[in-house]
């Protein structure tokens, strides 16, 4: 995905309230931008770091700008959630995930179960479903890169989903997407949330599949590229 308006630079004074970010761009005027990302962002929201923001396209929305990356050591790192959807999709169309290729019909946001949706439906003309749930992965652990950054009781509740998905007969993906580029390896932050790791290996267990994909990520672009190993002990 390129970012079709260039992307506008700054220097981040602060983030607060969750999702409003201080930023001062280059010419010393100070904004306040929308922050979608609900984690805590550890190590990308540190004041004084390079960040990019995208402008808004409808002038009547209160705040002109969206944080869209921060420059985290060697990288630009995507911190806006609100697009990791949208590059997984764009990656399920191209036929860019070879263990998903098979599928062409592709349905968005599928309610399951009493109040649950996940964030995708994949079927073919074989009547072949596959349920497919995708978190956005921001956090790096040294060489690795790790989810979540918080602890996630929706993220657990999800994982709870997928395990009833495959007990009812379909297949079940969790879809990490590393909007970075700089890992070797993806885990699950146990130390973080010992619960949601400890249920994903359950869900392993109970026959949910798990996919791990990095990014490259630039400062006009952020595209799906390739596949991440893992380790999910």
């Amino acid at each position: 995905m390129f970012f079709t308006t260039p992307l506008t630079p700054g220097t981040l004074i602060r983030r607060y309230k969750r999702f409003l970010a201080d930023i001062e761009l280059s010419d010393g005027q100070t904004v306040t931008a929308h922050c979608a990302n609900t984690g805590s962002m550890t190590g990308l929201a540190e004041p004084g770091m390079k960040v990019l923001l995208s402008p808004a396209n409808n002038p009547k929305r209160k705040l002109a700008y969206t944080w869209e990356m921060s420059f985290a050591e060697s990288t630009w790192v995507g911190v806006n959630t609100g697009l990791t959807n949208y590059l997984v999709r764009e990656a399920l169309q191209g036929k860019k995930i070879p263990q998903l290729a098979s599928f062409d019909n592709i349905r968005s946001e599928v309610p399951f179960g009493k109040s649950t949706r996940l964030d995708f439906l994949l079927t073919d003309n074989r009547n072949s479903r596959c349920f497919i749930e995708v978190k956005s992965v921001t956090l790096r652990c040294g060489e690795h890169l790790a989810f979540p950054d918080a602890v996630t009781k929706r993220g657990t509740r999800h994982l709870q989903s997928l395990m009833d998905v495959v007990a009812q007969g379909d297949r079940a993906v969790l879809f990490f997407l590393a909007q970075r580029s700089d890992g070797c390896c993806f885990k699950p932050a146990a130390h973080i949330d010992p619960t949601y790791a400890k249920t994903l290996i359950e869900a392993i267990n109970c026959g949910v599949e798990v996919m791990a994909w990095q990014c490259i990520t630039g400062d006009s672009q952020i595209t799906v590229n390739s596949p991440l190993s893992m380790e999910l002990s």
